[in-house]
């Protein structure tokens, strides 16, 4: 038992992700914001435009509540089992499934979660960069949206390369005081 904490540690101190633990409480607070109100920022307005007030507004509170649900969650079961601390979401599947089925069962729906946002992040920063180089250069030449996004995936690629979120904890500052600026 005592080898396989060590091997567990050594992993874990290897990888950049759990490699540092030496955040500052307002690097979270950065970086969760970000995470919650970024999407449902851009979103809001085209979703009120559709639904309207009433059901816009219905919406926006049951998904900030359903938010704030998962998030109290993700906390409580992140050391619910005394001396074991569960960083991935695949091995909180684990406990909670067992060793086959709880892979079976996170990584295809993380995998399609996460290839998913790629997607969307990178076609709605590309949209918007030409948006913004529309509006601030009508008389520019016009340049096809496909660039746009390859220059927005260019900037992510760039971003992606830092080893863990304290790298880019002054991107998380600017896009936490965008969203609610």
């Amino acid at each position: 038992m005592s080898n396989d904490n060590t091997n567990r540690k050594a992993i874990n101190d290897w990888l950049p992700v759990t490699a540092s633990r030496n955040a500052k409480w307002w690097y979270s607070a950065f970086h969760n914001l970000t995470a919650m109100v970024g999407a449902g920022v851009l979103t809001l307005p085209y979703a009120m435009s559709m639904m309207g007030w009433g059901p816009g507004a219905v919406v926006l509170i049951l998904s900030w509540i359903i938010t704030l649900f998962t998030l109290w969650q993700m906390v409580e079961m992140h050391e619910m089992v005394p001396g074991v601390r569960f960083d991935r979401y695949h091995e909180l599947g684990q406990h909670a499934f067992g060793e086959k089925l709880g892979l079976w069962i996170v990584v295809p729906q993380q995998l399609l979660v996460e290839v998913g946002t790629c997607i969307v992040y990178m076609v709605t920063g590309g949209t918007s960069l030409k948006k913004f180089h529309d509006t601030v250069c009508p008389t520019c030449q016009d340049i096809r949206t496909s660039y746009w996004i390859i220059i927005f995936a260019s900037v992510n690629f760039v971003l992606c390369l830092c080893p863990n979120f304290n790298s880019i904890s002054v991107v998380s500052l600017a896009a936490a005081v965008m969203s609610i600026a």
